[in-house]
């Protein structure tokens, strides 16, 4: 088992906030995703990094070294190229504010890269309407034990396990409404929808082998992860090219 205490980067993108106030920890680095910096400035809240190819973004464009400014055909889309910022800053969780909602293309692209950091020994929480959404790769999850209303709106008390690979080995979900021991899950066969967390009781959601997405209320403190093993590699370069494969 490996347990980490991973640098915060806090990332904000150019979409949906929901009228939720971002929160950034002390000492974490901040960076503004293109439009991201939009809602930045509103909040008061000074980026270490701004970079983008600034068509979402409807302000100014700031000068100096920490704007990263990138070419508008690429293969990595913004998001992306935020994490790698943070990533080789030595970052390994990051909390992504503005990366749900709005186009689907682009919520399913920000999910996708919760993944990729999962695979890693990273780890990314995306912030929207209420919910968190995350990814676990060959780890635990577990959720401290807190008071949850079982009479209020559901939302606040529901949790969802979906895999993301083509097949997620040995899942455990404990001290949920709804057990799992020693489970596979496929990624086209849902079993793990509108489970719920229940009152005063610590809960875990374990995977042996393959990637979780797992939803869960923004209420709820962030869980803490263990891994079954060390994790190598990173997120690569930052790259402004467009592959050949993709070229016209």
């Amino acid at each position: 088992m490996v347990r980490m205490s991973e640098q915060t980067c806090v990332i904000f993108a150019a979409g949906e906030y929901y009228g939720d106030t971002p929160i950034v920890p002390s000492g974490a680095l901040v960076i503004a995703a293109d439009g991201g910096l939009d809602h930045t400035r509103a909040l008061g809240i000074e980026a270490d990094f701004v970079i983008g190819d600034f068509d979402s973004l409807t302000s100014s464009v700031p000068h100096g070294s920490n704007t990263l400014r990138l070419p508008s055909q690429k293969d990595d889309p913004d998001l992306l190229s935020a994490l790698k910022v943070g990533w080789n800053r030595g970052a390994r969780q990051f909390r992504i504010y503005g990366a749900l909602g709005g186009r689907i293309d682009h919520t399913i692209a920000s999910i996708q890269l919760t993944a990729l950091l999962a695979q890693h020994g990273g780890v990314g929480f995306l912030y929207g309407d209420g919910m968190i959404v995350t990814a676990v790769s060959d780890a635990r999850l577990d959720f401290a034990a807190r008071h949850v209303d079982s009479t209020g709106d559901a939302r606040a008390r529901m949790v969802s396990v979906f895999a993301h690979s083509s097949d997620a080995q040995g899942v455990s979900e404990r001290g949920l409404k709804y057990e799992l021991t020693d489970a596979t899950l496929t990624n086209t066969i849902v079993q793990g929808v509108s489970n719920e967390l229940l009152d005063e009781r610590a809960a875990s959601i374990d995977v042996r082998q393959g990637t979780l997405i797992v939803t869960f209320p923004s209420s709820e403190s962030l869980p803490r992860i263990t891994r079954h093993h060390a994790f190598t590699g990173d997120l690569g370069a930052l790259d402004t090219t467009v592959s050949s494969a993709l070229a016209v």
